[in-house]
């Protein structure tokens, strides 16, 4: 008799983990169960449809400081699968993989299609039965810690050991802590801040290489690259911010105060610094034509007016008082975050499976025997870059080796 592994979820690290049970456990019957008509939807969207595989980063601690909640949890995971290992796994399997500048890694091809393609190709070499428009209604354990899963389509089906790869599944969840399970309330992880400043707003398209962001009365920081848009603010330093403080900000109800510094890392002195020194070696010049910090014109005629400051005076003329505005502006510049946006199908939320009731030895259930947990479904979430893609992977294949047996 074949052994029976059903997994709920056609996602990333569902896919991921049942084609790595089939190939390993040549006596593993495995059935994946979507409830959805698209498999693997969020890999397709992933990168603007390049799917942004995992990151380049092989250091399995210095990997683990990119997620807000999983960092203890995931050390011990990533010495077993790490982004090494992804490259090789997909390699392995006709799928060469890139590295870019900023460390993110996607398919040579630059299509999620070769990863999806990938994947159905692995699952139907290795027999792994794929059902879809049918997901999950509830789930029960059997005297013999099988499992019982009653369908959408109506139908009950019987699993040696249960999968659970449904990432943020309300109905799942609810399942789940009747089960004894604690679920942490999920919110958005990954987000964008809106600002309602029609100025900044005219800005939109305007980047930077490196940016900072606090949020006054916390501890959260962040820098990195940072672009304004037509709602407010967003690039990896928001979304980093966002990621670590996403409970905090929630419970603001997405309404706090920012301070910027444009320039990234240069202190409010060595800004004053600047601003005295152009001073001096541009007196009868108009401050409207003379930026710093290679800020664009229109920026910079931003800044001014932020300050007020009249562009066409000279820098001779500029007082005091004025001068230390400018500064602030450039250094510590305000706003009022007023709500966030997120991308759609593809955000990322926090929340999920309490992890000191997961065994990341095996990602098994430590109430319930037979009842394994991979990807977003857990209380673990990254910041942006092929992190999050990572951990589905990972827990994706420390399920896969629990199951070989």
């Amino acid at each position: 008799m074949k052994e029976k592994i059903i997994v709920i979820g056609g996602g990333a690290a569902g896919f991921f983990a049942a084609i790595n049970i089939a190939e390993k456990n040549k006596n593993a019957d495995v059935t994946i169960l979507e409830k959805s008509d698209r498999l693997l939807y969020k890999v397709e969207i992933s990168g603007g449809g390049r799917c942004n595989v995992t990151h380049q980063c092989f250091e399995p601690k210095a990997l683990t400081k990119n997620y807000p909640r999983g960092e203890k949890e995931l050390l011990s995971v990533f010495t077993h699968f790490q982004p090494k290992d992804t490259i090789e796994w997909f390699e392995k399997r006709g799928v060469p993989i890139k590295a870019e500048a900023d460390g993110r890694m996607f398919p040579i091809s630059n299509s999620s299609a070769t990863i999806i393609e990938c994947f159905l190709q692995q699952a139907k070499k290795f027999g792994v039965k794929i059902e879809t428009n049918n997901g999950a209604e509830e789930i029960q354990k059997n005297e013999d810690d099988s499992w019982t899963i009653t369908t959408s389509r109506g139908k009950n089906m019987t699993a040696d050991k249960l999968i659970l790869a449904t990432g943020s599944t309300i109905r799942m969840w609810k399942n789940l802590t009747a089960l004894n399970h604690t679920i942490q309330a999920p919110v958005p992880s990954l987000f964008t801040f809106n600002i309602k400043n029609e100025a900044l707003h005219q800005l939109m398209g305007i980047s930077f290489t490196k940016a900072a962001v606090k949020i006054v009365n916390t501890k959260l920081s962040a820098i990195g690259p940072m672009i304004i848009t037509h709602w407010g603010l967003s690039g990896p330093a928001i979304l980093k911010v966002s990621a670590w403080g996403a409970i905090e900000l929630a419970s603001k109800k997405y309404n706090f105060d920012i301070l910027i510094n444009w320039t990234g890392d240069s202190s409010i002195d060595n800004v004053n610094k600047k601003l005295q020194e152009t001073k001096q070696e541009h007196p009868k010049k108009q401050i409207a034509n003379t930026s710093i910090y290679q800020f664009t014109n229109r920026f910079w005629l931003f800044l001014l007016a932020k300050a007020n400051i009249d562009g066409e005076k000279k820098w001779a003329d500029i007082s005091k008082n004025e001068l230390n505005k400018l500064c602030e502006n450039i250094a510590n510049c305000p706003f009022s975050v007023t709500g966030k946006s997120t991308f759609k199908e593809e955000f990322v939320t926090c929340g999920g499976i309490a992890l000191n009731e997961v065994d990341f030895k095996t990602m098994e259930s430590k109430i319930h025997k037979n009842l394994f947990f991979c990807g977003e479904i857990l209380n673990i979430d990254a910041i942006t870059g092929g992190f999050n893609f990572q951990a589905a992977w990972s827990t994706g294949w420390i399920v896969s080796q629990a199951c070989e047996q």
